[in-house]
């Protein structure tokens, strides 16, 4: 059962059911460590489509639990470690990303990037 793994953790799958949640959670991470994640881009774009209304429901659930994984203080790889420490979060994210790339619209995209642009300040 995922969610008796460990003591303390609160797992990914359960964080994604609250979508509120994972939205607040998500910009205070991101900002916090936006200029050393090489995959910005990538991770905006995803929640763009997570969040977004037309997205079909098995897409959004399968991003929101690579976005849950992001935000989760406790993660395989601690991403304080330098180098090493977003690596656990970039290749669950580039599974998700993967699985469901033809709903990551150019749209989705453009939006990460304005976002990133304008330093994301009106986003939380």
């Amino acid at each position: 059962m995922a969610s008796d793994y460990s003591v303390g953790f609160e797992p990914a799958d359960r964080l994604a059911e609250d979508r509120e949640s994972v939205r607040r959670r998500f910009w205070g991470k991101f900002k916090r460590v936006m200029a050393t994640l090489p995959f910005a881009e990538d991770l905006l774009a995803a929640y763009y489509c997570a969040f977004d209304k037309e997205t079909p429901r098995h897409v959004q659930v399968a991003l929101l639990g690579a976005i849950a994984y992001f935000i989760l203080p406790f993660d395989f790889i601690p991403d304080m470690m330098p180098v090493l420490g977003f690596t656990d979060d970039a290749a669950i994210l580039a599974t998700a990303i993967r699985l469901v790339a033809a709903h990551i619209t150019p749209e989705h995209r453009e939006a990460a990037r304005a976002a990133l642009k304008r330093g994301i300040d009106s986003e939380s």
